[in-house]
């Protein structure tokens, strides 16, 4: 168990330098929303594959965060007892998504409208005044928060006493049983879409994609009892990884089809029963179950060494997470009078934004009692 979690910290860390790099794609014309834009969403060629790389991004990694979440969760609830793990929870995930409200969020909405002319403290004083929620990407924070108390509602109800529960290693479930929850997934993602389209938030977080999040957080914990990770091999991987490779291009093709049939802007992928949409929510599953394999089995076999410098860089990959749209935003309008094409501005951007929040967060983790929240 514990050689396993040098390569599960270590994904944690790389998942978190790709949210940066997704903002980053974001800021300069990829797809989705953001505290700001520097290019808009466009027909233009690095506007397209930006987008393409957001979209894949939002198919696996916030899930593949789920996952890893749901996997210690049982065993830290077992340790913990209900009442220590639920003040953890809140100490871990409830302060700083309320640090995001009250401060991240407003100086990032402020670095905006100070480099528009507008003044920095006033935009931050008038969110608070008018009780404007900025949760940024801190809704994983209030979203895991959700699903640690519904698991141990569920857990109280239904599940094993906490004294005598225990490991249970088994096979990991057929391709059947994966291709038939890829399915249900997509099913429940068109469904909520219907009524919550992507994009819309609903108490900060985006209902469309917790079909997903909830299905992996759930193979989180049931492969923490049943020890799926350490067991999942090659072979097992092998047609999700095939899969992977034939769904990808899908949506490309299918944005191709609707612009030419539809004109562009006017195909919904969104939401809806469309074509689009279907093909869009039937996409992600086949993308994430590959993906998540990848990432999963490489990791596993290459990066599961002990490394002073990796032990480092996981120590504070939180801080990251939570600080990051504040330098992002902040280095992205440092260079915004740079001129230089879209692809090169987002890697300059991208890779300062990863080394200024490691190095800056490396004194907050040594603050006391901050390091015991991040």
């Amino acid at each position: 168990m514990a050689q396993r979690d040098y390569y599960i910290d270590r994904l944690r860390s790389v998942m978190t330098a790709l949210v940066i790099l997704h903002h980053t794609a974001i800021t300069y014309g990829g797809s989705g929303g953001w505290f700001w834009h520097e290019l808009e969403t466009s027909g233009a060629p690095s506007s397209i594959l930006l987008t393409l790389f957001c979209a894949t991004n939002q198919a696996y990694f916030m899930g593949f965060f789920f996952l890893l979440a749901g996997f210690f969760t049982p065993n830290s609830l077992e340790r913990k007892g209900y009442g220590r793990f639920l003040l953890d929870r809140f100490l871990r995930l409830g302060l700083p998504l309320l640090a995001f409200i009250l401060i991240i969020g407003p100086a990032t909405a402020a670095l905006v409208t100070y480099a528009n002319g507008q003044g920095f403290w006033s935009t931050i004083v008038f969110l608070w005044q008018h009780h404007r929620i900025i949760n940024g990407p801190l809704w994983f924070a209030q979203a895991l928060l959700i699903f640690s108390i519904a698991y141990c509602a569920w857990r109280a109800a239904f599940g094993n006493p906490l004294t005598t529960s225990q490991r249970t290693p088994t096979q990991l479930p057929s391709y059947l049983k994966w291709l038939l929850a890829a399915f249900g997934v997509a099913a429940a993602s068109v469904a909520v879409r219907h009524w919550v389209p992507v994009g819309e938030n609903v108490f900060g977080l985006q209902f469309a994609y917790f079909p997903g999040y909830i299905f992996l957080f759930a193979v989180g914990i049931a492969a923490w009892r049943h020890d799926w990770l350490r067991r999942l091999t090659w072979k097992q991987a092998r047609p999700w990884i095939v899969s992977l490779f034939i769904a990808w291009p899908c949506l490309s093709f299918g944005i191709i089809i609707a612009r030419a049939t539809a004109g562009q802007g006017k195909s919904n992928f969104s939401g809806g029963f469309s074509w689009t949409a279907i093909l869009y929510a039937l996409w992600e599953p086949f993308v994430a179950w590959g993906m998540i394999c990848l990432w999963l089995l490489f990791f596993r076999e290459r990066m599961n060494q002990p490394s002073a410098f990796w032990d480092w860089l996981n120590r504070r990959a939180y801080a990251v997470y939570i600080i990051h749209p504040f330098f992002l935003v902040g280095i992205a309008l440092l260079l915004h009078g740079w001129v230089a094409p879209a692809l090169i501005k987002f890697a300059v951007t991208g890779t300062l934004t990863i080394v200024t929040c490691w190095l800056v967060s490396d004194p907050i983790v040594r603050i006391p009692g901050i390091r015991r929240i991040v």
